[in-house]
């Protein structure tokens, strides 16, 4: 067999052990759609109301305005979600000696690694279709296109990858998987100083000018625009541009820490 052979083989094989994992403890992936659906249900059913009144344009002013506006923001908080269980996942890896027989082992280095990665995506796609099926069941309307639906899908995908990657590094870098769930906890709390639950105009001037300009806001509102089934135009640009610069680093980042710590 060539080496991509034996790397895709052995990354297949990896794969299926995080997937038995998720099996095993189905609480763990419980948690994770259970905290986007818990702020969903919260900022619809207790604030939607006054939140719904508050937006700009708005037709009729109730919480099925305000469910329009928040999914792209609870969609963003999904994939962030999943995020903190691959940092930690990783992190138990490199600490409870599972990597050191690894490495004894005949196996592609690349494969532990994207074993995690592979893994994530799946659970962050199962965790998105979740999240999104609720919130059409609670009156979610999009007149979004076929080719609308598979821009959002892709620059989904996309996301979920590139934080996947960036929380890999994460757990890499992380002493010990209690630290590693802390830190990507940032991911959580952005979409709330961005444009995931209030409009940027509505914000004071220093606030309004770090939510314009951190990148989950761009990525939020390209997902508002292809679930309306408009264009996503320069957000779209940004979403890709910012999703495209963080897996790269988390990427880097990863294979840089993986080989580091690997050889100590």
């Amino acid at each position: 067999m060539s080496t991509t052979t034996y790397a895709v083989r052995d990354s297949a094989t990896m794969l299926r052990r995080n997937l038995k994992h998720m099996v095993r403890y189905p609480s763990m992936t419980l948690m994770l759609i259970g905290q986007p659906l818990l702020f969903l249900l919260l900022f619809v059913y207790v604030f939607g109301g006054t939140m719904g009144a508050g937006l700009p344009g708005a037709q009729t002013g109730d919480r099925g305005d305000y469910l329009t506006f928040i999914t792209p923001g609870i969609l963003m908080m999904t994939v962030a979600s999943v995020s903190i269980s691959t940092a930690t996942l990783v992190a138990t890896d490199m600490t409870n000696g599972i990597i050191d027989r690894f490495r004894t082992m005949a196996i592609a280095k690349v494969s532990v690694l994207t074993g995690h990665v592979l893994g994530a995506m799946i659970q962050t796609a199962l965790a998105l279709a979740v999240v999104l099926g609720v919130a059409f069941l609670l009156g979610l309307e999009s007149a979004a296109s076929a080719t609308r639906w598979l821009g959002l899908v892709g620059l989904l995908a996309l996301l979920s990858l590139a934080m996947t990657w960036l929380t890999v590094a994460l757990g890499l870098a992380s002493p010990d998987p209690e630290t590693a769930s802390n830190w990507p906890m940032i991911f959580l709390l952005l979409p709330f100083v961005g444009s995931g639950f209030v409009p940027v105009e509505s914000m004071p001037a220093g606030l309004r000018w770090f939510a314009e300009h951190q990148p989950f806001t761009p990525i939020i509102d390209a997902f508002r625009a292809l679930l309306a089934g408009a264009p996503a135009g320069t957000d779209g640009l940004w979403a890709v541009g910012w999703c495209v610069v963080i897996g790269s680093v988390g990427y880097l980042w990863s294979r840089r820490l993986y080989r580091t710590r690997a050889a100590n």
